[in-house]
């Protein structure tokens, strides 16, 4: 899976969901990935199509990204790095009482670190990420 050859995270998605619709044993990746896209009803049948193109302009979510996305949350919590965002997650999900809905929150801060790293060809800036998150806290 840790791989940066867009075809080969895609074909380990649609696997480790067809895996977990067949009822194979799953590997804890596998297993992380089936249980985010049981939550994305939306994507169950379009991950079976890993050549499919996705262009934000035309309106449409990239799935693959949408659930690459949450596995980088999830590690990030999992680790409490950068260290701090376990709290800020606990201190939202008080606040809006649903945690998937809280992942996509601060999914789209991750997004747009990412978006501003390749943007300006700079390392990823974890500290406006966090005070990013940390400002959600005060509204």
């Amino acid at each position: 899976m840790f791989s940066t050859d867009r075809s080969k995270q895609r074909k380990f998605l649609a696997e480790a969901w067809e895996k977990y619709n067949s009822n194979y044993l799953l590997d804890p990746l596998e297993e992380q990935l089936a249980k985010i896209i049981e939550n994305h009803p939306e994507y169950q049948d379009i991950i079976k199509n890993i050549d499919t193109e996705f262009f934000p302009e035309q309106g449409k979510t990239n799935p693959f990204l949408h659930i690459n996305l949450h596995l980088s949350l999830q590690d990030q919590l999992s680790l409490d790095q950068p260290k701090g965002i376990k709290k800020i997650y606990s201190s939202l999900l008080k606040k809006v009482k649903d945690a998937h809905q809280v992942e996509h929150i601060m999914m789209d801060h991750i997004a747009e670190m990412i978006f501003n790293s390749h943007k300006y060809g700079k390392p990823m800036d974890l500290e406006h990420y966090l005070r990013s998150l940390k400002n959600l806290l005060k509204n």
